[in-house]
């Protein structure tokens, strides 16, 4: 692949270039069952309230910081690039609060949840740099999940593997096995930076894309949709639902009731800055 000049999806001070939207639901999978089949307690009046309480999304400092309705805690949205995207390499920074379940969704629709999303999911039982299926068949593809340290006084001080015993999403096999490859656990913990700036690069290449995920420059994971199997999965259907490009999403995730406040907690932000992308064009001949 011919990589082309990286230019900038934020130009620091505004949000031209990208609209925000409220996080809604929608089917498990291209033509499935609505969401409410898996979470039957959303409440009857979810979605009319995430319409009126969407994510807030603004520039502070040279810095865009996306969090829930202070007044109305609970309800998530997304910050959406105006223009879509085939294949590219992305890079930016990203400055995630404790908990804050975030991430950067790929290939998605002008007005839907479905796409790819890369996790960034900065809290217990979380993943950083694995990948969603947003109503592509919801599959869960990571290399390990989280857990957060903590001080005498319960302060959280650092991410940690998580014991299987206290999770609140068990790390089945399945879910990296997905992957084509993962990354050290290990590498990932010493090279995390808890309570400041870390970046983040994603390359996206193909039709049925393969995604490559790198946190401060160690490799992560990497899936390729062609072959993925999972179950809800199919493929040629998904490429055929998602198109050969899409916009590029930052997610504030709702509370659901599963997770509470477990998943983005009260007041918590999310802070991304270093927008940049390459577009990938086919070497030449």
């Amino acid at each position: 692949m011919s990589v082309g000049p990286f230019v900038s999806l934020f130009d620091g001070t505004t949000l031209q270039g990208w609209h925000a939207v409220p996080r809604r639901y929608g089917s498990l999978w291209p033509g499935g069952p609505d969401i409410r089949t898996v979470l039957p307690d959303l409440p009857p009046d979810y979605d009319e309230m995430a319409m009126a309480h969407p994510a807030h999304w603004e520039v502070v400092d040279g810095v865009i910081e996306g969090f829930q309705d202070p007044a109305h805690a609970g309800y998530g949205g997304y910050l959406v690039t105006d223009q879509t995207y085939a294949d590219f390499e992305l890079r930016l920074e990203m400055k995630p609060d404790w908990p804050a379940d975030t991430g950067v969704m790929l290939r998605r629709g002008p007005d839907s949840w479905h796409g790819i999303q890369v996790l960034v999911d900065h809290r217990k039982s979380g993943s950083i740099g694995g990948f969603f299926g947003n109503g592509i068949g919801s599959f869960h593809a990571v290399p390990y999940v989280l857990d957060v340290a903590t001080d005498g006084h319960g302060t959280p001080t650092g991410l940690v593997i998580e014991d299987p015993a206290t999770t609140l999403e068990p790390m089945t096999p399945d879910k990296p096995a997905m992957l084509t490859r993962r990354g050290d656990p290990e590498e990932f913990l010493a090279h995390w930076r808890f309570g400041d700036w870390n970046s983040l690069r994603i390359r996206c290449v193909g039709a049925q894309p393969g995604i490559t995920t790198w946190v401060n420059d160690v490799f992560v994971a990497e899936i390729h949709l062609a072959s993925l199997d999972a179950e809800h999965y199919d493929a040629d259907e998904v490429a055929a639902f998602l198109g050969p490009s899409g916009h590029i999403a930052l997610e504030v995730h709702d509370n659901d009731p599963r997770f509470g406040e477990g998943r983005w907690g009260r007041g918590a932000r999310c802070r991304w800055r270093n927008i940049l992308i390459a577009e990938l064009t086919p070497a030449p001949d």
